[in-house]
């Protein structure tokens, strides 16, 4: 295989591990009253309650707000489900760097800015909102995880476009 050819493979299979990753994210924002019932339930099942109370407290606080905004106000929740949209929508635009990396190398960037974007939203929102700084550092490391295979992709990239 070719210096050229392995870049490429290599691009494409971070870039289908990042969307995979970002479709995940977003897929979940849709059932959330759902999930945090389950989650709830397989906590108490693991006995979480005795060993990590803050958590489970945490994670009754927002069952209860999501089940409370679910039965007086679901339209409420519509806002999560256009967070769910957009993360599915920005994963679509990453079709572009997949068929012409070089070309479309700015997406990459984007989607890199947008995880650097993560870190303010976190920290300003965050305790605006009242939430822990603990799940303050969960929310981070969306934005940490997320720009670690776009940096290696936009790495190879340029490798690429260096070897053209």
């Amino acid at each position: 295989m070719s210096d050229r050819a392995a870049l490429l493979q290599g691009i494409r299979a971070w870039l289908v591990f990042f969307v995979v990753c970002l479709v995940l994210s977003g897929a979940t924002a849709f059932p959330l009253v759902h999930e945090l019932r389950w989650t709830d339930s397989l906590l108490r099942s693991l006995s979480v309650p005795e060993h990590l109370p803050g958590l489970m407290h945490w994670i009754e606080r927002v069952r209860h707000g999501l089940d409370a905004t679910d039965a007086e106000y679901p339209f409420v929740l519509y806002g999560t489900d256009w967070l769910a949209f957009a993360h599915l929508v920005i994963a679509v635009a990453f079709w572009g760097p997949y068929r012409d990396p070089v070309r479309n190398i700015w997406v990459v960037e984007f989607g890199m800015i947008a995880c650097a974007g993560v870190v303010p939203l976190a920290l300003i929102c965050g305790p605006v909102r009242g939430i822990p700084f603990w799940w303050t550092l969960v929310d981070l490391s969306f934005g940490v995880f997320g720009v670690l295979p776009l940096w290696v992709v936009h790495r190879k990239i340029q490798r690429l476009a260096a070897a053209t």
